[in-house]
């Protein structure tokens, strides 16, 4: 699997060790020997993994990574919108051309399934709700655009080559080892630092939020279940809450009164904004028999706990605004 070393991908690496999988775990080559947030995992687990650092843009070593391999998983990308609205060529060269290698790779060495991870932020914002896998696509970042690439690249190595791929499209994913710079980890890292007032962008928009190990089963059923070549599936809670509110709800559960000060820095673009999101989550259940489990007042506790519990690691940096 690619992108072992982030948010969901060791999660989701973790998991299915514990399950008695052979993971072999892509992580992004560093100088620092560093493994992301595997280094953080029990040693039980990181020690049955077959952990390899490498680069999704490198297509050699992309074909060395899947030889011999079930299953893939493709996770990895670069993923912070701000900040490709300043570094738009590494969105494509990651999002579209590391893509385009793995499945490449894939296809060399005849990989038995792909799985290929999309993102609701294709769809720019919602046109009807709750939204399906036919509401209409409409890039509002760089981001954005480099993953609808990336979606069609491999949907369209089933038809040319039948690579056997299903895309998963997981809405806003959020849990322990989120980075500090989304959404919910912001607000909880401030607060928890101490900040009498907190620093945000816009508080209107409306997102659907997901606890991550409910994303990781998802993606897991999407790799078992047989005849989904060619599927695109919705991972998403269906309900949907404004940042506004999702504010005065990590504060409340974390008995804190704050002042919330609008940052100019964390607004995107007054066209590229997402003003809402919404998953119809129907065709999860019927195709994976799949739904959240993890309620999203108890998903928060848990998330609240952790950022509290590590709120010294270096990527926790609630002073600073990071893209």
């Amino acid at each position: 699997m690619t992108g072992a070393d982030g948010f969901i991908g060791s999660h989701l690496a973790e998991e299915l060790t514990r399950r008695g999988v052979k993971v072999r775990a892509l992580v992004m080559y560093n100088s620092f020997g560093r493994s992301g947030w595997l280094d953080s995992s029990p040693p039980e687990l990181a020690g049955s993994m077959e952990i390899l650092a490498g680069d999704i843009r490198d297509p050699h070593a992309m074909v060395e990574l899947t030889a011999g391999i079930d299953v893939v998983f493709h996770l990895a990308s670069l993923v912070a919108i701000p900040f490709s609205y300043l570094s738009p060529d590494n969105y494509v060269k990651t999002n579209v051309i590391g893509t385009l290698n793995m499945l490449q790779a894939a296809r060399t060495n005849g990989v038995k399934k792909f799985v290929h991870t999309s993102t609701s932020e294709i769809y720019g914002s919602a046109g009807h709700v709750p939204m399906d896998e036919s509401h209409p696509q409409n890039a509002h970042s760089p981001y954005a655009a480099t993953k609808i690439a990336a979606d069609q690249l491999a949907l369209s190595y089933l038809r040319s080559f039948s690579l056997p791929v299903t895309v998963v499209r997981p809405f806003n994913t959020y849990g322990p080892r989120q980075s500090a710079r989304a959404i919910i980890p912001t607000i909880i890292s401030q607060i928890a630092s101490g900040a009498a007032s907190i620093r945000l962008g816009n508080l209107d928009p409306t997102r659907d939020f997901t606890y991550v190990s409910d994303v990781v089963v998802g993606f897991i059923a999407a790799a078992e279940r047989p005849d989904l070549e060619g599927e695109v599936i919705h991972l998403g809670s269906g309900s949907e809450i404004s940042i506004g509110e999702l504010v005065s709800r990590i504060a409340a559960l974390m008995k804190s009164e704050v002042e919330i000060v609008s940052d100019a820095r964390r607004m995107r673009p007054q066209s590229s904004e997402v003003d809402r999101l919404v998953c119809d989550n129907s065709k999860a259940a019927r195709l994976l028999e799949w739904s959240p489990k993890v309620e999203f007042e108890k998903g928060l506790r848990r998330t609240i706990q952790w950022v509290q519990d590590n709120l010294d690691h270096p990527g926790y940096r609630p002073d600073r605004y990071v893209i």
